[in-house]
């Protein structure tokens, strides 16, 4: 009986991390951006114009996906779970900001984080910001009468610029995922391991422990 118990009270190798709704938000995130930046690529690069052909086509991809690129998120926002989650990637506390120091010094002590760390936070605000610009900058661009020739002229020249960083911080992101398996096993199939949670996330996985206690003691009551 007491080794039942015993077994019963340790706590589950793996931690719930994300529902389905984020999950399937930032798939949808992805592979609208993907296609955006894909078909940018095509449009900009000499070689892969020649290579695929059909420019037209590509520009009527290019800009319909543009279009949808706020689409998964404002779906998502119909999930709890995930309007939680942007609550989280909104605030910045004071551990923040010491992660976002020892990041940048190259400091190998373990960092704090709640459930995303300070990089995760900056790339959220950035690429959501970046987004927008890039829907607005290409409206004008998409809708000629919108606006007179020097804010199409410079929405051009802002949309052109900031397409290249967002490529390039895509690169970073996906490098940093490859990099890190376990991160990639939460996103795809929503659980991580307790010991990775505690390594990488330890203030969001006390945060759950004390909920998990929570629940036990109201279970005995």
């Amino acid at each position: 009986m007491d080794a039942a118990t015993t077994r019963r009270a340790e706590p589950a190798p793996r931690v719930r991390r994300f529902g389905r709704a984020e999950r399937w938000v930032h798939r949808g995130n992805y592979l609208v951006m993907g296609v955006c930046v894909a078909s940018a690529a095509v449009l900009y690069l000499p070689q892969l114009a020649e290579a695929v052909g059909r420019r037209e086509l590509v520009v009527r991809v290019h800009e319909i996906s543009g279009v949808l690129l706020p689409v998964p998120v404002l779906l998502g926002l119909a999930s709890r779970r995930f309007r939680a989650d942007l609550r989280r990637l909104n605030r910045f506390g004071p551990h923040d900001r010491a992660w976002l120091r020892s990041a940048l010094t190259r400091d190998e002590r373990p960092r704090t984080a709640g459930k995303f760390n300070a990089g995760q936070k900056v790339y959220a605000g950035w690429i959501s910001g970046a987004a927008l610009v890039l829907l607005g900058t290409g409206l004008f661009m998409w809708f000629t009468h919108l606006a007179p020739l020097p804010v199409r002229i410079g929405s051009t020249f802002v949309h052109d610029w900031l397409a290249l960083a967002v490529g390039i911080v895509l690169i970073g992101h996906v490098t940093m995922a490859l990099l890190d398996p376990e991160a990639r096993r939460g996103m795809r199939t929503g659980s991580v391991e307790r010991p990775w949670a505690r390594r990488e996330h330890r203030l969001w996985l006390e945060e759950l422990e004390r909920e998990e206690e929570a629940d036990k003691s109201l279970d005995h009551q």
